[in-house]
């Protein structure tokens, strides 16, 4: 009964026209700060070596607890 005490005292949103939908989006777009050119090459060149690192970090990971599990299971042979 509580749950649909809830649902039923919950504001309904206004319905709103496309017309000002799309007069919304754009007053909202103004207000983005888009970055620069250089900012996005620099940000993507970060990404890429991060992204790099992370690789061999979890391949070594990988390889250490492979071995792990492969000693484990020789000793149970």
């Amino acid at each position: 009964m509580a749950i649909e005490a809830k649902a039923k005292a919950a504001p309904q949103k206004p319905k709103v026209s496309p017309s000002e939908f799309v007069r919304q989006v754009r007053a909202e777009m103004a207000k983005v700060a888009w970055p620069t050119r250089r900012e996005t090459i620099t940000t993507t060149i970060m990404v890429l070596i991060m992204t790099a690192l992370l690789s061999v970090f979890f391949l070594g990971v990988d390889q250490v607890l492979g071995r792990f599990v492969k000693f484990l299971l020789s000793l149970a042979a």
